[in-house]
């Protein structure tokens, strides 16, 4: 490799993308076109960015695997960045295994950090744990550990151990600050924003108050009887009842937690489960229904008595009860979390990402189009959408995932 490769291969390690395209914007052999994709990526432009990978690794010859692969991650990364979810994960395992059976340990290393932190987009938490634990950060370079700590970062939080996030965000920090690359700093201090962020409201006794990261870890672990609203699930301890796939039921055991250590009245449990806004005989009836299918799922955590003038909530093992409520409640929070870290989605990336279909994301973004809340850049298969950051949604770090009782 001559010494103008070299020359701006150094130049993009250290955040230069404009000196690396001095020394090879004019050359078409193969190590220059992976250059100049990787600057092209670094100044934002994807598009061009991907166009000159892909033509690299064309140029690569069959025996030059290694480079090949590199190309690869450098791919996986403009999707990554870019939310191109669809883009095939296989394509990174392979290369990934690549540069392993070749000795790059550092690019190897690099592509798993890149892998976890899709899986964490779409919320598979364990594999990217498992991920992650297959790899010692600290021998490598200092941008590779801040892929690697920013990905167990994303775990921690989305986990709920704000130890563990605060000193993967430790770490980070460091790495960043040893490669001085001023991008590269500022993505970590944006990333570790969320440590200092209202992530969740406490609803107890007729108040509200916000919860940072911490405070919502101490709270599920304070032995309270917990109706998480982020999660729909009722728990106390390790003690877990997830009422998910039943929102009717759901929302009444919000309601009486909200009125604890009152009772709810009819007219208030009618409204806020069936949207009655008249009830009537057969609402009341439907009311006794529902209550007792949601009494016999609460058997072991509470109980459920009716009084004069509605139902009232009795734990049984605790003194206090509490409602864990988003700090923000839309009917779409979870899609303007994603859109919230300030990067433009595809319409396809936001159904991979919530497990919903195509249309339901279509018609969710064009609603949301309309009430000047989302705003969409480009047209037909380029069209992405995006939202200045709002205060109060959490990161896509805090979208509700799984917990280890869960």
């Amino acid at each position: 490799m001559d010494s103008l490769i070299n020359a701006a291969g150094r130049a993009l390690a250290a955040g230069d993308p404009l000196g690396a395209l001095k020394r090879v914007a004019l050359r078409d052999d193969a190590p220059a076109l992976a250059l100049r994709g990787i600057a092209m990526a670094q100044l934002g432009d994807f598009a061009k960015a991907k166009a000159l990978l892909k033509d690299a690794a064309r140029a690569f010859s069959p025996r030059e695997a290694v480079a090949r692969a590199r190309c690869v991650v450098a791919e996986a990364e403009i999707a990554l960045v870019s939310r191109d979810l669809g883009w095939p994960e296989k394509a990174l395992r392979s290369a990934r295994a690549t540069l392993a059976a070749h000795g790059d340990r550092l690019n190897a290393a690099y592509a798993g950090s890149l892998e976890a932190r899709r899986l964490i987009l779409i919320g598979r938490l364990d594999e990217a744990e498992r991920l992650l634990s297959d790899f010692d950060p600290a021998p490598l370079p200092p941008v590779a550990r801040v892929a690697h700590e920013l990905a167990a970062a994303g775990i921690a939080v989305r986990r709920l151990r704000t130890k563990a996030a605060r000193s993967a965000f430790g770490r980070a920090s460091l790495a960043a600050y040893e490669a001085n690359i001023p991008a590269l700093r500022a993505e970590v201090e944006a990333a570790s924003l969320v440590l200092n962020t209202p992530v969740g409201r406490l609803i107890a006794r007729g108040a509200q108050k916000e919860l940072l990261l911490d405070e919502v870890e101490a709270l599920l672990s304070s032995g309270a009887l917990v109706i998480d609203a982020c999660r729909n699930v009722v728990r106390e301890a390790d003690a877990v009842v997830s009422l998910a796939t039943r929102p009717v039921l759901f929302a009444l055991a919000r309601t009486l937690a909200e009125a604890w250590p009152a009772d709810a009245s009819r007219e208030t449990l009618l409204r806020r489960a069936f949207r009655a806004k008249h009830a009537d005989e057969s609402h009341r009836a439907r009311l006794r229904v529902e209550m007792g299918r949601l009494r016999a799922e609460l058997a072991a955590l509470a109980g459920i008595d009716a009084t004069a003038a509605g139902f009232a909530l009795t734990p049984l093992n605790v003194a206090e009860v509490a409602v864990l409520a988003p700090p923000v409640e839309d009917e779409h929070g979870a899609m303007l979390a994603f859109l919230a870290d300030g990067e433009a989605w595809s319409s396809s990336a936001l159904a991979i990402a919530l497990g919903a279909s195509a249309r339901t994301v279509q018609r969710a973004l064009e609603r949301l189009s309309g009430e000047d809340k989302v705003q969409a850049v480009g047209r037909g298969r380029a069209r992405r959408w995006m939202m200045p950051p709002v205060t109060g949604f959490p990161t896509v770090l805090l979208l509700p995932g799984p917990l280890p009782s869960d």
